[in-house]
């Protein structure tokens, strides 16, 4: 019997890594007409309107009651436009992003959105949230203390490794048993990781190392999470989304052909250790 040669990944999803072809990241596919009658998207912004590029006042927003005395709005640059409404995009995002050390990766998002051409998005704060995360959750579902528990059962303590044909019995064991790190909890909701991340794309725990004496262990645990900043069609048609200002904006920006900013995959890792006894 080998030891299993480390660092090994014990567990990914089926969702593969930098997977640019994912409904989410689709850029510039859709007309106006598709947003306007499929999508439901003519009430976008409170600012402008992003198909006129026109200023929006009280005498043209069609849910005035100043309508009926309609006056053309001003007609303003595609620039002009397009800064108005990442602006409003960001201070509509404030309302799920109220307090914490978190509050403001969404806000960067958004602007990594309008200048970042696509690029990935890494943030120290979403590492750190990512490790907290992590370390706090002491559910029965744990990914961390179902690890550990299976280290605990199959660790070799007197030949000191882990036998590599556990590889598949760990993958089994993760896969099955626990719930991957996400942020949906109910506090994400207003600390700002439920509007930045919520759910993941993809997942890669990694076994860096092993340090074994005849009775303990010391591991060290790597995860790399991936997910997609930008909506699908089925985001915007759910009956939620499709009236919130914040998404209606985001889609017409990400998705219309004549703007087309490119979403973009975030990056998270976190690094974390576990330490053990065969007598825990």
């Amino acid at each position: 019997m080998y030891a299993l040669q480390l660092p090994c990944i014990i567990y990914k999803t089926q969702k593969q890594m930098d997977d640019y072809t994912a409904a989410d990241m689709r850029c510039g596919d859709l007309d106006e007409a598709q947003l306007q009658k499929h999508f439901h998207l003519t009430d976008v912004s409170t600012k402008v309107n992003p198909y006129t590029q026109t200023r929006i006042t009280p005498f043209n927003h069609s849910q005035s009651m100043f309508y009926g005395m309609r006056r053309p709005g001003e007609l303003v640059s595609q620039q002009l436009c397009v800064r108005t409404l990442f602006d409003e995009f960001r201070a509509l995002s404030r309302i799920f992003s109220l307090y914490g050390p978190y509050k403001h990766v969404i806000e960067q998002m958004i602007t990594h959105m309008q200048n970042g051409h696509g690029s990935k998005f890494r943030s120290l704060y979403l590492d750190m949230a990512l490790k907290e995360q992590i370390l706090s959750d002491r559910s029965g579902k744990s990914s961390l203390l179902r690890i550990k528990g299976f280290l605990l059962r199959n660790i070799d303590f007197k030949a000191r490794y882990l036998p590599s044909n556990k590889k598949d019995d760990l993958y089994i064991d993760i896969s099955r048993r626990t719930i991957l790190p996400k942020f949906d909890r109910l506090k994400d909701r207003v600390n700002g990781l439920g509007i930045s991340v919520h759910d993941t794309w993809a997942t890669h725990i990694t076994l860096q190392s092993l340090l074994i004496t005849h009775n303990s262990f010391r591991a060290v645990v790597h995860y790399r999470i991936q997910d997609h900043f930008g909506l699908d069609d089925k985001d915007i048609l759910h009956s939620l989304y499709n009236h919130i200002r914040m998404f209606k904006i985001w889609f017409v920006l990400q998705r219309w052909v004549k703007y087309g900013y490119k979403p973009f995959i975030t990056e998270i890792n976190a690094t974390v250790t576990i330490e053990g006894t065969k007598y825990d």
